[in-house]
């Protein structure tokens, strides 16, 4: 295979995979048949993201670059739906529906976000997104028989067919006025003082980016849309479906201006301000686990926003590594609720998981470490992680977004340690707090659980030691950024 095989090969692996469920579905349907062929892709497409990491960045036809910054996005996202993967085995073996198309779904959103991050056109833009997005359409309402399931589907659909409408609207605008819609022929004029309608061509993209992230004032749907999908679903909406966005927001912006005193710089200041309060507020009395994280997320993409105002090579390195420490936290929270579901119900509210210390120690370990890194207490990957972003935002002179981090960070720690406290909590027998699902999971679906779970606790407590690996792997990316 050619040096630009390689580069591209983890992609093509990746749909290959895709095609192979995709047949292993029609020829006969067995669970842990799809399963082994979804691992041995992802792990296929994973070793070939190695091969590629030591050849020179080079475009890949007009509408992609396979730089070393998407190599390293393919690799996490290629590691998340890895992890989901085990996950999902685990939460689909207790239900009679069909389970295959799980997979296969999961494997077309895993592209669309790897196709998202290396995109240099709005063409591979759009494409990559509604990939990512038509995927998660099934995979939210995969459990049809909760309504919630069923509604927040809708919900997200109509949603996303709205963002879409901003995004293509934009992009017609923008080329209305360039004629062309390629990264690389957008960097000179879009450095040049903005006419109207090039502005109102990105702030309409901005709204659908905006969406996407799920940053206020477009957040409404995010609380329901994790309440009703399945945990696994919910944890990849939370990690590689804003990553995606958010890896190719910094990639689209690094050719603009958006120094604190430019008109879109304080769009992006005001949404990362208020994403921040918000987001916090809101999950400071939420008694559901799911939607707390929800709301979490949302103050998540708001510190994100800080790195996006930074621009260049320091802000692609700072938003990295933050994703990493926020996506191995955030799959953690949602794996221990996908290892205490059952075929009828996921535990949702708080109550349902008091006292679980004593009778599931290592799960409430796990949940309490994920909630402790989301938080950013130290000895944890998200400490680490905000320190990072604190030092590059001081840095960067953006005093007042430090200064919103900083206070609403302090205010994230009551809803955080409230709910771990709850899982240290002593019950009386028989109280309602028991009541966390209870099931006999298969040998192997419990050991993919299991393997899962352990691999991210490992993942929160190394980078929250010995981050130093991973520093000089971003160090690399922030090197090929452009």
């Amino acid at each position: 295979m050619n040096p630009l095989g390689n580069m591209a090969a983890p992609m093509i692996v990746t749909a290959t995979t895709a095609v192979a469920v995709m047949l292993v579905i029609g020829a006969c349907r067995s669970h842990r048949m799809t399963v082994y062929v979804t691992l041995i892709g992802l792990l296929s497409a994973l070793l070939l993201v190695l091969v590629a990491w030591r050849l020179p960045d080079r475009p890949f036809a007009p509408l992609l670059i396979l730089d070393h910054y998407a190599l390293f996005y393919h690799g996490l996202f290629l590691l998340v739906a890895l992890a989901l993967t085990l996950l999902g085995y685990g939460y689909l073996q207790h239900h009679e529906t069909q389970r295959e198309e799980y997979y296969l779904l999961l494997l077309l959103a895993t592209l669309g976000g790897m196709t998202l991050v290396a995109s240099t056109h709005f063409a591979s833009f759009f494409l990559g997104l509604e990939m990512l997005s038509i995927s998660l359409y099934a995979l939210i309402a995969f459990r049809a028989a909760p309504a919630p399931g069923v509604e927040a589907a809708i919900k997200y659909l109509v949603l996303a067919g709205l963002t879409s409408s901003f995004l293509l609207f934009g992009m017609a605008l923008i080329y209305s006025q360039l004629g062309t819609m390629a990264l690389a022929d957008l960097a000179a004029p879009l450095s040049q003082p903005l006419t109207p309608v090039l502005l109102g061509g990105l702030l309409l993209i901005f709204v659908g980016i905006g969406f996407k992230l799920a940053v206020v004032p477009f957040h409404l749907w995010t609380p329901d849309v994790y309440e009703g999908a399945p945990a696994p679903v919910s944890a990849f909406i939370a990690t590689v479906s804003k990553g995606a966005i958010l890896a190719l927001l910094l990639r689209y912006t690094a050719v603009l201006d958006l120094s604190a005193d430019h008109s879109l710089g304080q769009v992006v200041a005001w949404g990362a301000i208020l994403s921040m309060t918000v987001g916090n507020l809101l999950a400071l009395k939420q008694p559901d686990l799911k939607r707390l994280l929800a709301y979490s997320s949302i103050a998540q993409m708001g510190y994100l926003l800080i790195a996006v105002l930074l621009t260049g090579r320091v802000g692609a390195s700072v938003a990295s590594f933050y994703l990493v420490t926020y996506f191995a936290a955030t799959l953690a929270a949602f794996g221990v609720i996908t290892a205490l579901s059952n075929e009828r119900e996921e535990p949702a509210l708080l109550v349902e998981y008091q006292g679980l210390a004593w009778r599931r120690p290592w799960l409430a370990g796990l949940l309490t470490m994920a909630l402790l890194s989301l938080a950013g207490l130290p000895l944890t990957a998200g400490f680490l992680g905000k320190f990072v972003l604190v030092t590059a935002g001081v840095g960067a002179h953006l005093w007042a977004l430090v200064g919103v981090l900083i206070v609403n960070s302090t205010v994230s720690l009551y809803y955080y340690l409230r709910a771990a406290s709850i899982l240290y909590a002593r019950t009386d027998e028989g109280a309602e707090a028991s009541t966390v699902p209870g099931h006999s999971t298969p040998a192997l679906a419990a050991a993919a659980t299991a393997v899962a779970l352990v691999a991210l606790a490992l993942i929160i407590l190394w980078l929250g030691v010995y981050p130093s690996p991973l520093l000089a792997i971003i160090g690399e990316v922030a090197t090929s950024f452009r």
